[in-house]
């Protein structure tokens, strides 16, 4: 079984930054992309920033400039760093990953996080 693992929610004020972990545990044999997406009451989900096994980056349009993705060297962890919040970034924050298990290594099976809330107050 693979679990997402999310960390680094909270409430800060406009301006402010958080820092959101997320790791892929469990019988992970290899991730082959990972990253966050977001939903506001009443929108739909979007892509806040992913990164694929190749390193390649993608953000949403909100994201570019403020928010940065990095992830750990095994490519298991990734973690957003997302400053100079506003008030409109509010949301639940939902980690997203590709991954291999132990037990089939060729199949790829997509996972979510159960969401981290972000809340910017004004």
């Amino acid at each position: 079984q693979v679990q997402l693992v999310e960390s680094g929610g909270g409430t800060v004020k406009n301006g402010g930054s958080l820092r959101l972990t997320c790791t892929a545990s469990g019988s992970v044999f290899g991730v082959n992309a990972m990253g966050w997406y977001r939903q506001a009451p009443g929108k739909q989900r979007e892509l806040v920033a992913k990164i694929n096994v190749f390193g390649h980056k993608d953000f949403g349009d909100f994201a570019l400039g403020r928010f940065t993705l990095s992830r750990s060297n095994d490519h298991h962890t990734v973690y957003l760093q997302m400053n100079d919040l506003k008030t409109e970034d509010t949301a639940v924050y939902y980690c997203n990953a590709y991954v291999r298990d132990e037990s089939t290594r060729r199949v790829v099976n997509e996972y979510w996080g159960q969401g981290t809330q972000v809340t910017v107050s004004a």
